[in-house]
């Protein structure tokens, strides 16, 4: 039987790695997705190879990842409840794709993943896998307690050393970190108590505030139809872009969140996050769409961002009903063409300048000092129409 297993070295897969081959007896082709992990990749292949895997993948999938599922969800102004902006979400749907792709090239039947059967992941994960090769076969332990004999963090790390095999999580330090280009996520351990503060030492993306920058920092980030393409004026691929923000916005400790947020299986989950690189994008992007973008287009798009969200967190990429949104997101995009200027300071991205050859903002219709083709009069009109309903509603109360 050859298995592809998620692979990233840390505790659970470590697991994985040896209870897929004492288990099934497996060959385990091991995959790790390169998606901005930066050192945490560094002896990968070496450490899978020296505890059974036949094979192992580092597979540098940075650019994709950035133009095809970051980019695309950006310009959705993609955020989840409002404060997420989906970091480990859309990172998923990419890394099954590839484990698809490697379980063709390879020969085997099945996947598998560490996620628990509590979390996200483990949805979306098997909803991508399940819709690009419907026969495959998934095993996912957390979600077999006859065969997978561990409750917890404590027994696998126990497991690795009765087996002489190094891990790099203590008992001391449990609560998981998955990173990648976009962000950074932090659950587990002392996070499960949300009244606890994170640890100041925790934080790998940004820098404290107390160390932030004293000076404020300008940049200009020009978009071509909502795609960001250059920083202060020097052209840049997605990935380079992305990690260029990042470095920047760690600087000026930019794009912290600590929130409880509603998991697709039901319950709610601590998790905080850094996200500094997309927090500047986003910003920058709504202030790009401010000029360019239609009225009711702008409202009917906005309208389009909690399902949207929702989808991709639930791990829905690959469904149609998110490639429709996609196509309508990609034609309001058309004119979000131009250049935003934002004020990086203390963790805070401020706008303060934003340019566009296809503008719809005219100072000489909007100014208090210039007439500029409108007619002041016209809106008496406008309001006793708009407030027609309402006259009569109140007319009505008077008589009840």
């Amino acid at each position: 039987m050859k298995v592809v297993l998620a692979y990233s070295g840390g505790l659970d897969t470590t697991v994985l790695l040896t209870w897929l081959q004492e288990k099934y007896n497996a060959e385990v082709i091991c995959y790790c997705a390169n998606v901005g992990q930066e050192e945490e990749l560094d002896g990968l292949e070496e450490k899978a190879l020296k505890h059974g895997a036949v094979k192992c993948y580092v597979d540098n999938v940075e650019e994709e990842f950035a133009s095809d599922f970051i980019y695309p969800m950006m310009q959705a102004n993609a955020i989840y409840e409002g404060t997420y902006l989906l970091g480990t979400s859309i990172a998923r749907p990419l890394i099954a794709k590839r484990m698809i792709d490697i379980a063709n090239v390879e020969g085997a039947e099945a996947i598998c993943h560490g996620a628990t059967g509590k979390g996200n992941d483990q949805v979306r994960f098997e909803l991508t896998a399940y819709a690009l090769k419907p026969d495959i076969k998934v095993i996912a332990p957390w979600r077999m307690p006859a065969d997978f004999p561990f409750q917890g963090r404590s027994d696998m790390i126990k497991y690795l050393q009765e087996k002489g095999i190094p891990c790099s999580v203590s008992a001391s330090k449990p609560y998981s970190m998955d990173r990648n280009m976009l962000h950074i996520s932090f659950e587990g351990g002392i996070l499960e108590d949300p009244w606890n503060e994170p640890d100041e030492n925790m934080w790998c993306m940004t820098k404290p505030l107390s160390q932030a920058k004293d000076d404020p920092e300008y940049v200009e980030i020009d978009f071509e139809k909502g795609l960001p393409v250059a920083v202060n004026g020097e052209k840049l691929s997605p990935a380079a872009l992305l990690k260029k923000l990042n470095a920047l916005g760690c600087e000026h400790a930019v794009g912290r969140i600590d929130i409880v947020e509603n998991r697709y299986t039901g319950m709610k989950d601590r998790g905080v996050y850094e996200t500094p690189g997309g927090t500047i994008l986003h910003h920058a992007h709504r202030a790009m769409e401010s000029i360019t973008m239609d009225r009711e287009t702008m409202h009917l798009r906005d309208s389009f961002i909690p399902k949207y969200a929702e989808l991709v967190y639930n791990g829905y990429w690959f469904a149609p009903e998110r490639e429709m949104l996609q196509a309508a997101i990609t034609k309001s995009q058309e004119t979000a063409t131009g250049t935003v200027r934002v004020k990086l300071f203390k963790g805070g991205v401020h706008v303060c300048g934003r340019k566009s050859p296809y503008s719809l903002y005219d100072p000489s219709i909007v100014s208090f000092d210039e007439a500029g083709g409108y007619d002041q009069s016209d809106a008496t009109g406008f309001i006793k129409l708009n407030a027609l309903r309402l006259r009569v509603l109140a007319s009505m109360k008077d008589k009840a």
